[in-house]
């Protein structure tokens, strides 16, 4: 059987798509996180980072069930990994 796993894309509480690619809903991440003039931050965990594509992809290797925010002092964009169920 093969593991399919899936990417949500949160604005505040609200769905915006589901991906499949890392690269792509991390550019559509920080296109929405960066709608103010504050710098974006990714938090894992509670900790904050710079937003990186790499640290997002070895943050969720070998995870599932989890989410990752992308934060400026207006906006909150979650990133929440999961994978299909039968």
């Amino acid at each position: 059987m093969t593991k399919i796993y899936i990417y949500c894309l949160f604005d505040m509480d609200a769905l915006v798509g589901v991906y499949s690619s890392l690269k792509a809903i991390h550019r559509d991440a920080l296109r929405l996180a960066n709608r103010s003039s504050s710098r974006v931050m990714m938090f894992i965990d509670g900790v904050p980072s710079e937003p990186s594509l790499t640290v997002l992809r070895n943050t969720f290797k070998g995870k599932c069930d989890l989410d990752i925010k992308y934060r400026t002092s207006s906006s909150l964009v979650r990133i929440y990994k999961t994978k299909l169920k039968e």
